[in-house]
């Protein structure tokens, strides 16, 4: 019989590479409150152990793996875990969320969070189980590409994260693998290899997650099914075609890149959307557990099983390249999953280096409209070899070099994710402000702004309003930690949004922003937090503290940030976006980001510099020792 955890076991694996031991330590209560799980949990015991300025790829780097309290319980889309260490590619914080079965083997091994430090002399691999952790010689594995690495580990547990050659090569963009899902911008990847460790791998299985409160979760649960199988975009649209079935909406919005962010639509977008492939592929459902959206699908390409692209690696390495041929996509998709290399960061370095080859700043082949050469460069960018070594360490660095930086795609050498922000003003100050650098998935402002019309994508007043409060809700949301795409069966079913004409909504989020935000429900994610955490803590967390946590793990990672140099210098956008109109857009609109930060700085409690006032930071307890 298994043995039970009730709520969270507190439990922090501590693991030593370079003496191959290992420590336990434990989550401070007060820290539980304060930090919830996922996100903010990983922020916070970064916080504690790592000093700042030190490099990202040396040994005194840290990557910590946190789970989020709902993971084991049976939560809809819940099976998802978080990392949080020093970027090789931004030099700053990063964080990644990412599904696979990885994650519950390692919360139903008896652990809430593992920590791992140092280097490893030679590569290796970690197993964990509920004992603690021990140490395998990857010699054998160690140049081989995910997939591999994966079915090799998996031999020691029921789930494993792995890197690529592109890790082991130190790609500053190198993501992990866990099942067919993969963890990470900004180089998280590119840490493991660093410390020469190719993989974890988790036994799982041996002790079952029940919450504190089971009548209490199963009613939340209850609800929280029913808000997802009403949607029309999680039980419809996204269950159907998965996220390319963003593709028309951000075609017909002006917002999907083209050429490297010169044009928001093109006539082919068609080819590429979510519909054409279903049809075209014969696609079926390829999820993490548990999920009730349903979004990943697999499908079937020139006769092999394939998981279809999502929306972000369409666009990067199709559009924004100029190629609109789902299947050259595909291939692109799979080099890039088997040398374990972000696709973002992949095709926007990629674009980069087209458009400076068109301008006479490098030599190459490559050119937008044509596929040649570009599976080639994958390959060579994931191995360092020859003109790839340069593309390796990211657009911000290549343009440097070579120049180009005004039309480098990228906030804080984080490459830009596939909305174009000048079809949508609130995205483009969300870019600017997001604490990782370019990033979609900070406050998701393209959903109200050209998805479901909620505001004008282009009035000014009330987006500084919004992109806060999206900020703290995701901040929030990852710090549960649950899946960010239930945010629109949250946030859209409750009666008072659903039966609310449109026009109305956007009145009031234009004109009274502060009054539409606290008409927002989103009280089923504390409710089920506290269905099974149970009375240990807080007597009842509401929204209003849910959204706290959020703001203060959003406002810890900032503070981080400034610890390694940023400030108002880096909340800016790539020059083309500021500067420059487009060939879809008659007004030759460009991102008025200046009037937006302004205010934005001012709800945050930072200074005019962007630096968080020392009374933002007492309100929100950061920097206190907690109990």
């Amino acid at each position: 019989m298994k043995k039970e955890i009730i709520g969270t076991s507190n439990k922090v694996l501590e693991v030593d590479l370079a003496a191959r031991r290992f420590w336990v330590s434990e989550i401070p209560v007060g820290d539980r409150e304060l930090y919830l799980g996922g996100k903010g949990m990983g922020l916070k015991l970064l916080f504690d152990r790592l000093k700042p300025g030190i490099d990202p790829l040396g040994k005194d780097n840290i990557l910590v793996l946190t789970m989020g309290v709902l993971m084991g319980t049976g939560a809809p889309c819940s099976g998802r875990f978080e990392a949080v260490t020093k970027s090789p590619l931004t030099g700053i914080m990063v964080t990644g969320s990412c599904g696979g079965p990885f994650g519950m083997a390692l919360k139903t091994s008896g652990w809430d969070a593992m920590v791992i430090h140092g280097k490893a002399d030679e590569p290796v691999f970690v197993c964990v189980d509920s004992g603690g952790a021990t140490f395998a010689d990857a010699a054998g594995i160690w140049g081989t590409g995910t997939a591999a690495a994966q079915d090799t580990l998996l031999a020691h547990g029921s789930g494993a994260m792995v890197i690529g050659q592109a890790g082991e090569n130190l790609v500053r963009y190198a993501n992990i693998r866990s099942g067919s899902r993969f963890l990470g911008r900004g180089g998280i990847g590119t840490v493991m290899g660093s410390k020469n460790l190719k993989g974890i791998v988790a036994k799982g299985r041996e002790y079952k997650i029940r919450p504190a409160d089971k009548k209490r979760f199963d009613r939340a649960n209850k609800r929280f099914l029913a808000h997802i199988n009403n949607n029309p975009v999680t039980a419809g649209s996204w269950r159907s075609y998965g996220t390319n079935a963003n593709i028309r909406i951000s075609n017909a919005a002006g917002i999907l890149p083209v050429r490297n962010f010169t044009a928001g639509s093109h006539g082919q977008a068609v080819k590429i959307s979510g519909e054409t492939m279903a049809e075209k592929f014969d696609t079926r459902h390829d999820v993490c557990k548990p999920c009730a959206i349903l979004c990943g699908h697999r499908g079937t390409i020139r006769g092999e099983k394939r998981h279809i692209p999502e929306y972000e690696t369409v666009t990067l390495l199709g559009s924004n390249l100029g190629i609109f041929d789902p299947e050259i996509i595909s291939d692109f998709n799979e080099l890039c999953a088997e040398y374990g290399m972000d696709t973002i960061s992949t095709g926007g370095t990629i674009a980069w280096a087209m458009e400076a080859a068109e301008k006479g700043l490098i030599e190459s082949d490559l050119r937008f409209g044509s596929d040649e050469g570009i599976a080639e460069t994958i390959t060579d960018i994931a191995f360092r070899r020859g003109q790839g070594a340069m593309l390796a360490d990211g657009s911000r660095m290549a343009s440097k070099t070579y120049g180009g930086e005004d039309f480098a795609m990228h906030v804080k050498g984080m490459e830009l994710p596939g909305y174009d922000p000048r079809g949508a003003f609130g995205q483009g100050l969300s870019y600017a402000t997001a604490n990782r650098g370019g990033c979609h998935l900070s406050a998701y402002m393209v959903g109200v702004e050209a998805m479901f019309g909620m505001a004008d994508p282009h009035a000014l007043r009330w987006k500084p309003y919004m992109v806060k409060f999206m900020e703290d809700i995701f901040s929030a949301v990852n710090s549960l930690h649950i899946c960010l795409f239930t945010a629109f069966a949250v946030f859209l079913e409750p009666p008072l949004i659903r039966f609310t004409p449109t026009f109305i909504i956007r009145h009031l989020n234009q004109n009274f922003s502060l009054l539409a935000l606290n008409l927002m429900d989103a009280s089923l994610w504390p409710e089920l937090w506290h269905a099974v955490v149970g009375k240990r803590y807080i007597p009842y967390l509401g929204m209003r503290g849910f959204y706290k946590a959020g703001e203060r793990a959003h406002v810890l990672e900032r503070y981080m940030n400034i610890r390694e140099g940023i400030a108002k210098k880096d909340d800016t956008l790539p020059r083309r976006l500021l500067d420059e109109g487009r060939t879809c857009d008659h007004e030759a609109k460009t991102v008025p980001l200046d009037s937006m930060l302004k205010t934005y700085y001012r709800l945050r409690g930072y200074d005019e510099n962007g630096i968080p006032r020392e009374k933002t930071l007492e309100k929100l307890g950061i920097g206190k020792q907690t109990k």
